[in-house]
């Protein structure tokens, strides 16, 4: 999906760049192509099919409304296009096609902007109103689908990727210091940043209208905080009786909606619950035939990170036709190239989604299921136990924060005479009082004042702090968010990780092999009813809950299995790649030393890089 608005009266798309933008995205869309430019050359939109619902020619893109007036390109899947498709049919509306994507035309002529509040799904989409002669583009509420843009000379261009508009010699590659100084705290660019100042990222759950007097500020429709907040209200004063029926009830609903396609829908398969339950309820919701997919390594085998053996027994239980895909050494190496030039934006992971993605294309698979999402709805992570411990450690001494300048310049020395100690136990004093500060010290890569350590530009990182503001940053999550801590820490690993990196190393990596990966565990309606059974005055355990899901409950191996993630042996290839030297990591998230060669791969760090600090772990 990609387009442009020369909103300046005298200006016109130039056709031809915006088709080469389009065709860098061939593996988002190998089914076909599309284009359509408006009468006078001022708008030109397009798309690159990848066909999953109504297979037709009906159902290609760009879509012109029955007079028209109305165009759309959309990149995506409304999961509950049925029902609204059934609706708008008894109102009178009448279709042409199966499409979910005629259903947003008929429902922005009859409703305007607002509409776009009644879609469940994920989706991107950029509307021209002819009448109006207005551009409306709008971004799912988690972000799961992505839309950048670049304003530029009074054209208004936008694309699917950020590599894509780079194809457009009038979009500036100058490195912005936000994007950059972001990636080396986050090991993601947290939006609305990329790693180009010219170049910006549509916030997720936000709309935004170009018109002829130029470009308007995104405007929030959906927030994930807000969500947390009001299910919390009700869940306090809810019924905790029947916790386990009500999220069985709310994930069927989720997978049902997920399941919607005119082709085959496998899933990703590991040994841990968020997979395995979501087969299970696969299985439940109907679907007859499941393809699963689980990766392997030599280097893993027959040991705890070894996820075949629970994993085909997962399969088993609910009758897949499963494939234990192995991925070797050599074909990492050979791969690397491919993974970097597909990366859009930099990210110290997604090479797990990158194999697994490769491995569901090879069965002949257009969509697959990811339990993506899971943790961050249904605390699964160790942060929400460890960041209220930490914030009630900080609270016990009131006051420390004054001296946290003193411990951070003593334990820079002490580092500096070869003592091992971390540089965060000296972000303790500073960052531990409140959760945004706790999940800066934990989640962070780097904290700010380590990037001297990482960039030798003092300026470029005053300027990227200065603008980023990493920890007002974390704070506007919770401004009129969850009151729990419980809720504080969902809202912020929705908010970030899981919308900055998961999602987004989801959609390139699945992308790159035409592959659409869908996740029923990230949905707004589904967050909103188990947000309401984990805030129960006796909060249950939500991953014991998902494992019950199922009818034919998870095995109980894979319920006492440590957590490992969906991860690959990268320490011990990267240890043998050819990219500056040895580079240290474990599991599926790499180390610091890796986040700074990702950056000077990408270009971001030219002749300005120190030597890495090697040996960090990334937890705290």
């Amino acid at each position: 999906m990609n387009g442009a608005f020369a909103y300046r009266a005298a200006t016109a798309v130039d056709a031809g760049v915006a088709r080469k933008v389009r065709d860098s995205m061939a593996s988002r869309g190998p089914d076909g192509s599309g284009e359509w430019q408006s009468p006078g050359g001022h708008v030109w939109l397009g798309h690159r099919r990848l066909a999953i619902i109504d297979l037709s020619p009906a159902g290609a893109q760009p879509m012109l409304s029955d007079d028209g007036g109305i165009a759309l390109t959309y990149n995506g899947e409304i999961y509950n296009f049925n029902e609204l498709r059934e609706d708008l049919k008894a109102k009178g509306c009448l279709f042409r096609s199966v499409s979910d994507t005629e259903v947003i035309i008929h429902l922005y002529s009859r409703e305007g902007p607002a509409f776009v509040s009644r879609l469940r799904g994920m989706f991107a989409f950029a509307l021209w109103d002819e009448r109006r002669q207005l551009l409306l583009a709008a971004r799912d509420p988690y972000g799961i689908k992505p839309f950048f843009y670049s304003d530029t000379a009074g054209t208004f261009a936008f694309a699917s990727q950020v590599k894509a508009l780079l194809v457009d010699p009038a979009v500036a590659r100058r490195h912005d210091p936000a994007g950059v100084t972001g990636f080396l705290l986050f090991g993601s660019v947290p939006e609305p940043w990329t790693i180009y100042h010219g170049i910006r990222s549509l916030p997720a759950g936000s709309t935004l209208i170009v018109d002829r007097h130029g470009v308007q500020p995104p405007r929030p429709y959906h927030s994930v905080s807000a969500i947390i907040r009001a299910a919390e209200d009700e869940g306090a004063a809810a019924s905790t009786e029947e916790p386990r029926e009500t999220l069985r009830e709310a994930l069927l609903d989720s997978v049902r909606h997920h399941l919607v396609a005119d082709v085959p829908v496998g899933a990703f398969l590991s040994a841990g619950v968020d997979s395995g339950a979501l087969v299970g309820l696969m299985r439940d919701a109907g679907q007859n035939v499941i393809r699963t997919v689980t990766l392997a390594y030599d280097e893993f085998r027959e040991g705890a990170n070894d996820e075949s053996p629970l994993a085909a027994e997962v399969a088993r239980r609910y009758a897949t036709a499963h494939v234990t895909r192995h991925v070797s050494a050599e074909e990492f190496h050979t791969d690397l190239p491919k993974i970097l030039a597909a990366m859009d934006q930099p990210t110290v992971d997604g090479i797990n989604s990158w194999f697994v993605s490769k491995a569901a294309s090879e069965l002949g698979l257009k969509v697959a299921i990811s339990g993506v999402g899971g943790d961050e709805l249904l605390g699964g992570y160790s942060t929400f136990k460890s960041l209220p411990r930490l914030v009630r450690l900080a609270r016990l001494v009131p006051g420390l924060q004054a001296f946290s300048g003193l411990a951070e310049r003593g334990i820079s020395a002490a580092r500096r005479m070869g003592l091992a100690l971390h540089p965060k136990w000296a972000g303790l004093l500073r960052y531990g009082g409140d959760v945004s500060g706790a999940y800066l010290l934990q989640r962070g890569l780097f904290l700010p004042t380590e990037l001297g350590d990482v960039l030798a530009e003092p300026e470029f990182i005053r300027r990227g702090l200065d603008e980023l503001q990493p920890r007002q940053l974390l704070e506007d999550v919770l401004i009129d968010g969850p009151r729990t801590l419980f809720g504080q820490v969902a809202a912020l690993e929705s908010c970030l990780y899981l919308r900055n990196q998961l999602l987004r190393d989801t959609d390139w990596a699945g992308m790159a092999h035409s592959l659409e990966i869908r996740t029923p565990l990230v949905d707004h309606v589904l967050l909103r009813r188990a947000v309401t059974v984990m805030s129960a005055p006796s909060r249950p355990d939500g991953k014991a809950l998902l494992a019950d899901a199922p009818l034919s409950p998870l095995p109980s191996a894979v319920r006492r299995r440590r957590k490992t993630g969906f991860g690959i042996p990268v320490e011990s290839w990267l240890a043998k790649a050819d990219i500056d030297g040895p580079v240290a990591g474990a599991g599926g998230v790499f180390s610091r030393d890796w986040a700074r060669r990702i950056a000077v791969l990408h270009g971001m760090l030219p002749g300005v890089g120190q030597p890495a600090i090697a040996g960090r772990s990334d937890g705290f």
